[in-house]
């Protein structure tokens, strides 16, 4: 590793130990939001080929979840539900553009989270908490739908994916910006050296708001493609590009760690580690072993995603957790820790898990079943234990049932042999479709909210026209 990263590191490990006030009650809370990193890219979940010392020791010193899901295969919608709790479908991020034939908000679009709603960083907010959102939003691009209007006092970063870069090339599309608040400070930043910007962004948040609770989502832009990492980690990665990238994200890891253990925190600190959805595996790295599928599909490999959470003081170190849980739950289970009445809030879609964080005894899963989305499609369903496909294509319908507690591949259907297990989750889908749509059977639900949308959108970076145009050929040139 260069000097930098290690000077960087001993720096923060060795200066003088601060003593914090933040209450027991009110604990700091750090959400790590890694870009289409998939369910077997970390050594702590088997990766034989990356490098994750840092991330393998938050699992060695909290849980580790082996069931844990994305609410989409794919990033704008998951991260929907992040910030409220809810199925894509219920905040109506499951569809943009016109007809809602794009699966992804993109530069421009028109569509972002309703104003109204109360997202996680807004409910912090009113018990106290500073937030930060740094790197990646994707949750809309015009002023009405920043960050800063949804809950976060300081946003740094780029408000799309980072593959979003090279579309100059495309007519009508602008240049990358990267932000603080609501204003373009750069366009066409160099990505490899983003997620150092974003990594001291985030000790410096961590060091200024030390005698006050605080809320930190560090959202990657690793590893979505293109993979652009800086010359320490390319150099020594066992896995080409993408390894170099998960490494990446590791050293960022271990410096957010060492920060909060100088600010006298890491005891009283929340910290937690997943993926907005599975990896791509199209020979670029990336894993989702042993699971079938990758991003874009509702296979287990599109949706079932790394999490790990670390609570000294709640979470037993070294522990794993079977029970299914969901991007869903952060939301109640964060807003009844420090101190709202889940009950008032708007209807969501999670549940409060912080029984099997503390390993209960009896703690169980929020869900009685768990419902796979893509774009206003519901695909599938589990339980505990069975999952059910159900296939449309035109007028042809058929079904293809797996038994994931002996077949977390899904490799052998057995529809034929479970038919009253067909029957009870065809029934729990129907009931689903009632609520919140399905397009393929034209089912609009009636219980959807609608998202925001404004009249006029445009280019973000027409905000800010002082800020020259950078042509980046050499991102053209390269990713093509």
């Amino acid at each position: 590793m260069s000097k930098l990263f290690k000077s960087l590191a001993a720096l923060i490990l060795c200066a003088t130990v601060l003593t914090a006030s933040t209450r027991a009650d009110h604990p700091n809370i750090v959400v790590i939001y890694v870009d289409d990193m998939g369910y077997g890219d970390l050594g702590c979940y088997g990766s034989e080929v990356n490098d994750t010392p840092h991330v393998d020791r938050l699992a060695a010193e909290g849980m580790k979840f082996t069931d844990f899901y994305s609410s989409s295969p794919v990033c704008t919608p998951a991260r929907a539900s992040l910030m409220t709790g809810c199925y894509p479908g219920r905040v109506s991020f499951d569809g943009f553009g016109q007809g809602g034939h794009s699966w992804v908000l993109f530069p421009g679009f028109a569509e972002g989270l309703h104003p109204d709603e109360r997202t996680l960083p807004e409910l912090l907010k009113e018990q106290g908490y500073a937030t930060a959102l740094i790197g990646k939003w994707h949750l809309g691009d015009q002023p009405e739908h920043l960050p800063t209007r949804h809950g976060f006092d300081l946003y740094y970063g780029v408000p799309y994916s980072n593959d979003m870069a090279i579309m100059p090339r495309r007519a009508n599309s602008p240049p990358m910006p990267l932000m603080r608040n609501e204003r373009v400070i750069q366009e066409q930043p160099t990505q490899a050296a983003l997620i150092e910007r974003y990594t001291i962004e985030a000790a410096e948040f961590i060091h200024q708001n030390r005698e006050q609770p605080f809320f930190l989502l560090m959202s990657h832009l690793h590893v979505h493609l293109p993979h652009y990492v800086m010359d320490p980690f390319a150099s020594e990665s066992r896995n080409d590009r993408y390894g170099a990238a998960v490494a990446a994200i590791d050293w960022s890891t271990g410096v957010i760690m060492a920060e909060l253990k100088r600010a006298g925190l890491d005891d009283n600190t929340i910290v937690m580690f997943t993926s907005d959805n599975g990896s791509r595996t199209r020979n670029e790295g990336g894993s989702n072993a042993p699971l079938r599928g990758h991003k874009g599909q509702v296979w287990e490999g599109g949706m079932r995603v790394p999490f790990i959470v670390r609570w000294p003081e709640a979470v037993p170190a070294g522990s794993e957790s079977s029970e299914l849980s969901t991007i869903m739950d952060l939301y109640p289970t964060l807003a009844n820790l420090v101190g709202h009445d889940v009950t008032t809030l708007p209807k969501h879609d999670g549940g409060d898990v912080m029984p099997l964080w503390r390993g209960d005894e009896n703690a169980v899963s929020p869900y009685d079943h768990f419902f796979y989305y893509i774009r206003n499609e519901l695909r599938a369903v589990r339980d505990q234990r069975w999952k059910l496909h159900h296939n449309k294509e035109d007028d042809d319908e058929s079904v293809e049932l797996f038994d994931l507690a002996n077949d977390i591949a899904e490799s052998r259907c057995v529809a034929d042999d479970h038919p009253d297990v067909v029957e009870r989750l065809m029934a729990a889908m129907e009931e689903m479709r009632q609520q919140l749509g399905d397009s393929r059977f034209g089912i609009e639900g009636t219980e959807r909210r609608p998202a925001g949308r404004v009249d006029n959108p445009r280019p973000l970076t027409e905000f800010d026209p002082d800020y020259p145009y950078i042509e980046p050929s050499y991102l053209l040139n390269e990713a093509g």
